[in-house]
């Protein structure tokens, strides 16, 4: 396990603003560090750093230095990914909003969520695999995610459910 933090691409290793958030949260054992693409409730794709401690995950904006979000580990569920060669990963809420997001690192960050999860409790996620989940991308909004596989890749559609 890695306990410095470390970036692929231009994000400096070991910064100090990560470490100053991550202090003021009283977590300092960073499992996973790098920069993702969060999806928001409209659609729209922001730049985030994902940091992974053994207590909970946190999403940092790089350019403002300022923690957007922190979901401890023990409010994840589930864990959704396709069965294809594409970016995607839903990290599944219950007790709050669900967090979509892409990483060409996706195998890695769901493994060392599921490992974070189980070293600190009896308790071991669901990883679903398939090539099309739901999740909350808020309250009251459900967006469907679905692969299919084209020629040259991955196609990936978002979609807001139809209320029942």
């Amino acid at each position: 396990m890695r306990t410095t933090m470390s970036f692929t691409g231009s994000a400096p290793a070991n910064d100090p603003c990560l470490a100053k958030i991550l202090s003021k949260q009283g977590d300092n054992k960073v499992l996973f560090a790098d920069k993702v693409l969060k999806f928001t409730q409209s659609g729209k794709m922001k730049r985030r750093i994902l940091v992974i401690t053994d207590f909970a995950l946190y999403l940092v904006d790089p350019e403002a230095n300022i923690l957007k979000r922190r979901i401890a580990l023990a409010a994840v569920d589930k864990l959704c990914i396709s069965n294809l060669s594409d970016n995607f990963f839903a990290i599944i809420v219950p007790t709050e909003y669900d967090c979509l997001m892409a990483s060409t690192r996706k195998k890695e960050i769901v493994d060392v969520i599921v490992k974070a999860i189980k070293s600190t409790s009896e308790y071991e996620p669901e990883v679903a695999s398939s090539n099309r989940f739901e999740y909350h991308a808020a309250a009251e909004v459900i967006k469907v995610v679905e692969f299919e596989e084209v020629d040259g890749g991955t196609k990936t559609r978002i979609t807001n459910r139809e209320k029942s």
